[in-house]
């Protein structure tokens, strides 16, 4: 069997015990975001799976962009990703 190289760690351990992996990631040629996809991408970057130049530059992101994703996880959770949700958490 061979493993494809890879920069970085194969697998990290979430605070959950949950281990996330490269495959847990979405694909490069995600286009339709839902709020499962970008909290993937998040917790990719925050627990070192993926950096966060590598995660935009995979997934086409500006770095504000990605920095909104974290502002919106870190101050209400995983639901503030949700599109149906921004006018609840949208600053006014």
């Amino acid at each position: 069997m061979y493993l494809k190289k890879v920069d970085g760690p194969r697998a990290v351990m979430l605070p959950n015990g949950r281990t996330m992996t490269h495959a847990d990631l979405p694909a490069p040629d995600t286009t339709r975001w839902v709020a499962s996809r970008k909290l993937a991408v998040v917790r990719g970057v925050l627990y070192g799976l993926i950096s966060q130049g590598d995660a935009c530059k995979r997934y086409q992101l500006s770095e504000e962009e990605f920095a909104e994703w974290v502002r919106a996880v870190s101050l209400h959770g995983g639901d503030a990703l949700k599109a149906t949700a921004l006018k609840l958490y949208r600053q006014p």
